[in-house]
Protein backbone atom coordinates (compact mmCIF):
# COMPACT_ATOMS: atom_id res chain seq x y z
CA UNK A 1 0.00 0.00 0.00
CA UNK A 2 1.55 3.48 -0.84
CA UNK A 3 1.98 5.89 2.16
CA UNK A 4 1.52 9.03 1.29
CA UNK A 5 2.12 12.35 3.34
CA UNK A 6 -0.38 14.90 3.76
CA UNK A 7 1.45 18.41 4.88
CA UNK A 8 -1.90 21.12 5.06
CA UNK A 9 -1.40 22.94 8.36
CA UNK A 10 -5.45 23.56 7.99
CA UNK A 11 -7.36 19.97 10.23
CA UNK A 12 -10.43 20.08 8.12
CA UNK A 13 -8.63 20.32 4.67
CA UNK A 14 -6.04 17.54 5.88
CA UNK A 15 -9.29 15.63 7.00
CA UNK A 16 -10.91 15.51 3.81
CA UNK A 17 -7.83 14.51 2.27
CA UNK A 18 -7.14 11.73 4.53
CA UNK A 19 -10.61 10.45 4.11
CA UNK A 20 -10.66 10.29 -0.09
CA UNK A 21 -7.42 9.40 -0.08
CA UNK A 22 -7.82 6.28 2.68
CA UNK A 23 -10.78 5.54 1.10
CA UNK A 24 -8.85 4.92 -2.10
CA UNK A 25 -6.78 2.59 -0.62
CA UNK A 26 -3.97 4.58 0.53
CA UNK A 27 -2.09 5.02 3.94
CA UNK A 28 -2.06 8.58 4.68
CA UNK A 29 -0.31 10.35 7.32
CA UNK A 30 -0.08 14.14 8.15
CA UNK A 31 1.79 16.54 9.05
CA UNK A 32 0.25 20.36 10.22
CA UNK A 33 3.64 22.36 10.27
CA UNK A 34 6.92 23.08 8.05
CA UNK A 35 9.22 21.16 11.31
CA UNK A 36 6.86 18.45 11.83
CA UNK A 37 6.68 17.60 7.67
CA UNK A 38 10.82 17.32 7.44
CA UNK A 39 10.61 14.80 10.49
CA UNK A 40 7.73 13.00 8.95
CA UNK A 41 9.32 12.55 5.52
CA UNK A 42 12.52 11.48 6.74
CA UNK A 43 11.19 8.85 9.02
CA UNK A 44 8.54 7.74 6.43
CA UNK A 45 9.86 7.78 3.10
CA UNK A 46 6.16 8.62 1.43
CA UNK A 47 5.66 7.11 -1.95
CA UNK A 48 3.95 10.90 -2.91
CA UNK A 49 3.92 14.21 -0.95
CA UNK A 50 0.88 16.65 -0.80
CA UNK A 51 2.31 19.79 0.25
CA UNK A 52 0.67 23.01 1.23
CA UNK A 53 2.83 26.14 0.00
CA UNK A 54 1.53 28.21 3.07
CA UNK A 55 2.72 26.50 6.43
CA UNK A 56 4.11 27.59 9.95
CA UNK A 57 7.66 27.46 10.70
CA UNK A 58 9.34 26.43 7.49
CA UNK A 59 7.33 26.90 3.98
CA UNK A 60 6.37 24.58 1.48
CA UNK A 61 9.19 26.10 -0.94
CA UNK A 62 11.77 25.46 1.81
CA UNK A 63 9.94 22.06 2.07
CA UNK A 64 10.31 21.04 -1.52
CA UNK A 65 13.70 22.24 -1.78
CA UNK A 66 14.94 19.51 1.43
CA UNK A 67 13.19 16.83 -0.40
CA UNK A 68 14.39 17.38 -3.91
CA UNK A 69 17.98 17.65 -2.46
CA UNK A 70 17.37 13.97 -1.57
CA UNK A 71 14.86 11.72 -2.84
CA UNK A 72 12.83 12.09 -6.52
CA UNK A 73 9.60 11.08 -4.58
CA UNK A 74 6.79 13.07 -5.92
CA UNK A 75 5.55 15.96 -4.93
CA UNK A 76 2.01 17.93 -5.79
CA UNK A 77 1.63 21.24 -4.36
CA UNK A 78 -1.39 22.49 -2.88
CA UNK A 79 -2.30 25.98 -2.35
CA UNK A 80 -4.54 28.96 -2.27
CA UNK A 81 -2.06 30.92 -4.79
CA UNK A 82 -3.50 30.43 -8.10
CA UNK A 83 -1.44 32.73 -10.42
CA UNK A 84 0.43 30.97 -13.71
CA UNK A 85 3.87 32.39 -12.04
CA UNK A 86 3.38 30.42 -9.13
CA UNK A 87 2.89 26.77 -10.75
CA UNK A 88 5.41 27.62 -13.37
CA UNK A 89 7.72 29.17 -9.85
CA UNK A 90 6.69 25.21 -8.36
CA UNK A 91 7.79 22.87 -11.68
CA UNK A 92 10.72 24.77 -12.10
CA UNK A 93 11.20 24.03 -8.08
CA UNK A 94 10.81 20.15 -8.90
CA UNK A 95 7.14 20.10 -7.97
CA UNK A 96 5.41 16.75 -10.29
CA UNK A 97 1.72 18.69 -10.12
CA UNK A 98 -0.12 21.92 -8.73
CA UNK A 99 -3.49 22.06 -7.50
CA UNK A 100 -5.05 25.27 -5.68
CA UNK A 101 -7.77 25.55 -3.72
CA UNK A 102 -10.56 25.51 -3.26
CA UNK A 103 -10.44 21.93 -4.87
CA UNK A 104 -11.85 18.84 -5.70
CA UNK A 105 -11.16 15.75 -3.23
CA UNK A 106 -11.81 12.94 -5.82
CA UNK A 107 -9.39 15.35 -8.54
CA UNK A 108 -6.68 15.15 -6.06
CA UNK A 109 -6.95 11.56 -5.82
CA UNK A 110 -6.99 10.99 -9.53
CA UNK A 111 -3.82 13.58 -9.51
CA UNK A 112 -2.34 10.94 -6.85
CA UNK A 113 -2.69 8.41 -8.97
CA UNK A 114 -1.74 9.61 -12.14
CA UNK A 115 1.43 11.14 -10.78
CA UNK A 116 2.39 7.73 -8.78
CA UNK A 117 1.68 6.37 -12.31
CA UNK A 118 4.23 8.32 -14.37
CA UNK A 119 6.79 8.06 -11.38
CA UNK A 120 7.19 4.05 -11.26
CA UNK A 121 7.37 4.42 -15.15
CA UNK A 122 10.56 6.32 -14.70
CA UNK A 123 13.88 4.45 -14.19
CA UNK A 124 16.88 5.61 -12.58
CA UNK A 125 19.38 4.77 -10.32
CA UNK A 126 18.84 5.05 -6.48
CA UNK A 127 21.65 3.64 -5.42
CA UNK A 128 25.51 3.94 -6.17
CA UNK A 129 28.97 2.00 -5.46
CA UNK A 130 32.36 3.81 -5.57
CA UNK A 131 34.03 0.57 -4.73
CA UNK A 132 33.35 -0.20 -0.69
CA UNK A 133 31.29 2.51 -0.17
CA UNK A 134 27.33 2.33 -1.25
CA UNK A 135 25.37 5.20 -1.24
CA UNK A 136 21.10 4.64 -1.49
CA UNK A 137 20.01 7.96 -2.05
CA UNK A 138 15.89 6.42 -1.73
CA UNK A 139 16.84 5.29 2.14
CA UNK A 140 19.73 8.22 2.75
CA UNK A 141 22.22 5.17 3.78
CA UNK A 142 25.59 5.27 3.76
CA UNK A 143 27.54 2.15 4.02
CA UNK A 144 31.06 1.36 4.11
CA UNK A 145 32.86 -2.35 4.17
CA UNK A 146 29.01 -3.28 4.86
CA UNK A 147 28.63 -1.10 7.77
CA UNK A 148 26.31 2.08 7.75
CA UNK A 149 27.26 5.00 9.08
CA UNK A 150 26.32 7.17 11.33
CA UNK A 151 25.60 10.52 10.27
CA UNK A 152 24.11 13.58 11.98
CA UNK A 153 21.04 14.69 9.75
CA UNK A 154 22.83 17.98 9.01
CA UNK A 155 26.14 15.85 7.95
CA UNK A 156 24.19 13.48 5.93
CA UNK A 157 22.33 16.64 3.82
CA UNK A 158 25.99 18.01 3.27
CA UNK A 159 27.32 14.49 1.95
CA UNK A 160 24.14 13.56 0.02
CA UNK A 161 24.50 16.96 -1.79
CA UNK A 162 28.00 16.26 -2.95
CA UNK A 163 27.52 12.76 -3.37
CA UNK A 164 24.94 13.81 -5.70
CA UNK A 165 27.26 15.85 -8.12
CA UNK A 166 30.12 14.35 -8.26
CA UNK A 167 33.59 15.20 -9.38
CA UNK A 168 31.61 18.81 -8.99
CA UNK A 169 33.62 21.62 -6.99
CA UNK A 170 31.07 23.96 -4.32
CA UNK A 171 32.11 26.67 -2.72
CA UNK A 172 31.22 27.29 0.80
CA UNK A 173 28.64 30.04 0.34
CA UNK A 174 27.04 27.05 -2.46
CA UNK A 175 26.79 24.82 0.07
CA UNK A 176 25.44 27.04 2.77
CA UNK A 177 22.92 28.08 0.41
CA UNK A 178 21.54 24.68 -1.01
CA UNK A 179 22.21 22.51 2.61
CA UNK A 180 21.84 24.73 5.33
CA UNK A 181 19.28 26.85 3.19
CA UNK A 182 19.35 30.84 2.54
CA UNK A 183 18.41 31.87 5.60
CA UNK A 184 21.33 30.53 7.64
CA UNK A 185 22.97 33.65 9.73
CA UNK A 186 25.71 31.31 10.98
CA UNK A 187 29.39 31.15 10.08
CA UNK A 188 30.63 29.79 7.01
CA UNK A 189 33.07 27.48 9.49
CA UNK A 190 29.95 25.11 9.90
CA UNK A 191 30.86 23.69 6.33
CA UNK A 192 34.56 23.50 7.05
CA UNK A 193 33.19 21.78 10.19
CA UNK A 194 30.87 19.37 8.81
CA UNK A 195 33.52 18.22 5.87
CA UNK A 196 36.05 17.25 9.27
CA UNK A 197 32.88 15.11 10.72
CA UNK A 198 32.04 13.31 7.15
CA UNK A 199 36.11 12.53 6.65
CA UNK A 200 36.20 10.80 9.60
CA UNK A 201 33.55 8.70 9.03
CA UNK A 202 34.76 8.21 6.10
CA UNK A 203 38.66 7.24 7.23
CA UNK A 204 38.75 3.79 6.61
CA UNK A 205 37.06 4.43 2.23
CA UNK A 206 40.41 3.56 0.57
CA UNK A 207 41.72 6.89 -1.09
CA UNK A 208 41.88 4.86 -4.42
CA UNK A 209 38.20 4.64 -4.50
CA UNK A 210 37.69 7.87 -3.77
CA UNK A 211 38.11 11.03 -0.70
CA UNK A 212 36.37 14.31 -0.24
CA UNK A 213 38.73 16.56 -1.63
CA UNK A 214 39.87 20.73 -0.62
CA UNK A 215 40.70 22.51 -3.40
CA UNK A 216 42.00 25.42 -1.80
CA UNK A 217 40.95 28.64 -2.57
CA UNK A 218 37.84 27.27 -4.86
CA UNK A 219 35.62 24.95 -2.17
CA UNK A 220 35.03 21.08 -1.81
CA UNK A 221 34.39 17.91 -4.14
CA UNK A 222 33.31 14.56 -3.82
CA UNK A 223 36.02 13.12 -6.11
CA UNK A 224 35.69 9.40 -7.27
CA UNK A 225 36.74 7.43 -9.88
CA UNK A 226 33.25 6.45 -11.84
CA UNK A 227 33.08 3.05 -13.40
Amino acid sequence: MNRILVVEDEPAISRVLKAYLTKADFAVEQAFDGDEALERFTALNPALVILDVMLPGRNGWEILKFIRQRSSCPVIMLTALGQVDQKISGFKKGADDYITKPFNAEEVVARVKAVLKRSTNIVEEKTKYYGSLKIDFQSYVVSLHGVELKFTPRDLSLFLFLAKNPNQTFTREQLIENVWGIDYEGSDRAVDLAVKRIRKLLQNWPPPEGEIKTLRGLGYQFCVREK
